[in-house]
């Protein structure tokens, strides 16, 4: 006789559910509405791509750059007016210094766009051509300025102290000098033939040249006096900006960190302290350009500037002055290209100003 099968197992019993306990969750928890129970519902993950992306300064400065018209518009005027002075001269059927003293004195036509001056000759040429001479002497003195301001000022206000009290006294008795005679002084006493700075510059270009002695370079050297004159004087506000912005954030707590390790003082300044106060050094030099660039107009109109037969928009505006009654145009083009690089150097300086503000929040 078979043995008797035992009965089956029960199964075992639920647990009665806690109204408090959440629930097993699905696969998609983003699509669960709320849990059991009238608790709060769960958030939904987070995708990646919906994360916002951080941006630099560099980049908020370009975004709030691009939506100053002005700004951007007179920056475009002002590479193609560099573009202009690099290329005309050398495209241009006439040469800046060829005289015609047959055709004289021109007024503009087909032939001469913007005229001839007494020498006949083609004042275009002469005009873009001297465009070069009043941009390199507005940038390279201005880099002549930046290198001096910048070093000057980020060691005074890195050290501080009695180091700090002296230098800063020699940049303010030098602000007691006017700025415009001391250039000129510089100017009636380096740049001429009998200095030792001259007998210098002849022995330098003997290197270059065969005969250094020759006259014609004479108004090179004049101009190398105005790029050092110039940026030898412009520098004192620049140090002023410079050593602001360093004593400010010489405390910050990532300058303490690098000097922990060993940084030393040369690199603390010129790689850590001077690259995050370039916001207002950028902006001193785009406004300093455009001064010196006029300064060295005024030198030339008094005549211890560019000589002939050399040409700048001041020496032209110089030449022109004299008769503008009888040729307004040898005066009107040399003005007109000065005023608009001027004014949009101006406005572009503006646009930066603004651009690289950091109390201007994020839009």
């Amino acid at each position: 006789m078979p043995p008797a099968s035992s009965p089956p197992p029960e199964p075992p019993a639920r647990r009665a559910a806690d109204p408090a306990e959440p629930g097993p969750l699905p696969a998609d928890a983003g699509a669960l509405p709320a849990v059991p129970g009238g608790a709060a519902p769960r958030p939904a993950p987070v995708r990646l791509e919906a994360l916002e992306q951080g941006s630099s300064l560099g980049r908020d400065a370009w975004r709030r750059l691009r939506k100053n018209r002005a700004a951007v518009v007179c920056g475009v005027v002002l590479v193609a007016m560099i573009l202009g002075c690099v290329l005309v001269p050398e495209l241009s059927s006439y040469r800046y210094d060829k005289a015609d003293l047959k055709l004289g004195a021109q007024p503009p036509s087909l032939d001469h766009w913007m005229g001839t001056d007494y020498f006949g000759r083609d004042l275009m040429a002469r005009v873009f051509f001297g465009g070069r001479i009043s941009f390199a002497v507005g940038i390279i003195a201005t880099l002549v300025s930046f290198v001096i301001g910048v070093s000057w000022g980020g060691v005074a206000g890195y050290f501080g102290g009695k180091l700090d009290a002296i230098m800063m006294r020699i940049v303010d008795v030098l602000y007691t000098f006017p700025f415009l005679i001391l250039v000129i002084l510089l100017m009636v006493f380096f740049a001429n033939d009998q200095t030792v700075l001259y007998r210098a510059w002849k022995v330098m270009l003997g290197v270059f040249v065969e005969n250094p002695a020759d006259p014609s370079y004479f108004p090179i050297f004049q101009i190398v006096v105005v790029f050092a004159a110039l940026g030898g004087i412009s520098w004192l506000t620049m140090a002023r900006i410079v050593r602001g912005q360093v004593i400010a954030l010489r405390g910050q707590p990532f300058i303490e960190s690098a000097r922990s390790i060993g940084v030393g003082h040369a690199a603390l300044i010129f790689r850590h302290l001077v690259p995050n106060a370039l916001g207002p050094i950028i902006v001193y030099t785009t406004l300093t350009i455009p001064e010196v660039m006029m300064t060295e107009a005024f030198l030339s109109f008094l005549g211890l500037g560019t000589q002939e037969p050399l040409s700048s928009w001041g020496l032209l505006a110089s030449t022109g002055a004299d008769a503008m009654d009888l040729f307004p145009w040898q005066l009107i083009f040399p003005a007109l290209m000065l005023a608009l690089t001027l004014i949009c150097f101006n406005f572009l300086g503006d646009g930066l100003r603004d651009a690289l503000d950091p109390r201007i929040r994020k839009d």
